[in-house]
């Protein structure tokens, strides 16, 4: 607590898709174990370093476990604030990383082995409020940012533009979002299949069902131990302790899956598509700058600009406050994306030299 923490980093690399083994592409991209990856390709020759890198045999379960999830959801019950986001180009394989294949539903769930980091977020924070015997309440709240909107997934009707804050207390948040409680799994995945079938998806030459927006889960974890309400803005700290029968904590567990980057001529993307990958990307460049800054020692960093875009607003606390943070960097090994990957692996490299103050 209140030491400098660095961004957790993990590469994960998808296998070659059956159309990129069609069509001639060779792996550009190998594992050489020990958290190092290498990019092999015509002029290109490059080893990078991170926490983990699970190659395309990698299970779901051993993203789980080797990314370190298992330790956040913990710190998450211990009163931390907690983010995991995962970033790529488009059809790299962030969404199923986190949610696991697409296509389920309540009627459909997915195989058991296939279940994503959120699913099995979710198994181990209940089996943990079980077994620690702890009063928690749990609740979730579940948004996208689609063309520089804010949107709520879990309200009903259609999803409408909710207006985004700032406070000396609070730091950026939404306005009017709607925050739902539930005390069993099922409760919980039904939350996250219902707010994800509401969210932007299109068809694309890289993608069929490319993610045109960004979505942030965020459970929230708080213990009962409080007699009274705090005031409003004071939040559940020391104010809320004075009062109840024990000290209480609330932590946070956000799951961040971005859009992909992508260039429009290689996605073929025109009218409604075009305007969507345009402001996709540009959250997306915010986003670099901001972590490039971050990067830079404390002494030599100049104003970051978490204001550019509302991703990074929203991302503000995660990235340079006092959260912890785990990335995960989606690749394909293709020689057809090279430049995209570089790029992730450039990324990805800068991230991991942020610091935090949980």
């Amino acid at each position: 607590e209140g030491r400098e923490t660095r961004l957790r980093v993990v590469l994960r690399v998808r296998p070659l898709t059956c159309t990129e083994t069609r069509r001639g592409d060779q792996q550009v991209v190998h594992s050489l174990g020990d958290g190092a990856v290498h990019v092999s390709a015509a002029r290109h020759d490059a080893t990078f370093g991170f926490s983990a890198v699970f190659d395309a045999g990698a299970s779901q379960e051993a993203v789980f476990e080797g990314s370190g999830m298992r330790q956040l959801v913990e710190l998450a019950m211990d009163g931390f604030s907690c983010t995991v986001f995962a970033f790529g180009q488009t059809g790299s394989g962030k969404t199923y990383t986190l949610m696991g294949p697409l296509g389920q539903s309540d009627t459909q769930p997915a195989s058991p082995a296939l279940l994503g980091l959120m699913q099995r977020s979710f198994t181990c924070l209940l089996e943990q409020s079980r077994s620690r015997g702890s009063d928690l309440a749990l609740s979730a709240s579940y948004l996208e940012i689609y063309n520089e909107q804010v949107r709520d997934l879990l309200s009903p009707g259609p999803p409408c533009a909710l207006p985004l804050r700032w406070s000396k207390t609070r730091g950026f948040y939404v306005e009017n979002q709607l925050s739902v409680e539930f005390e069993s799994l099922e409760a919980i995945v039904s939350l996250l299949l219902q707010g994800s079938q509401r969210r932007r998806t299109s068809a694309h030459a890289l993608n069929r069902h490319s993610s045109r927006s960004h979505a942030l889960l965020t459970i929230h974890v708080r213990s009962r131990g409080v007699s009274a309400h705090p005031a409003p803005g004071q939040g559940w700290g020391a104010q809320g302790s004075a009062r109840g029968a024990c000290p209480s904590k609330q932590g946070t567990l956000c799951f961040v899956d971005l859009a992909g980057s992508e260039r429009v001529k290689e996605t073929g993307s025109s009218g409604e598509l075009s305007v969507e990958a345009n402001s996709i990307n540009r959250s997306l460049l915010a986003l670099g700058h901001c972590i490039s800054l971050l990067a830079k020692p404390r002494g030599k960093r100049t104003h970051i600009p978490y204001r550019d875009s509302k991703l990074t607003r929203l991302l503000a606390r995660s990235l340079g406050g006092s959260g912890i943070t785990l990335m995960v960097a989606c690749i394909s090994p293709s020689s057809r994306c090279l430049s995209e990957t570089l790029s992730t692996l450039h990324y990805a490299s800068r991230a991991r030299k942020v610091t935090t103050r949980p």
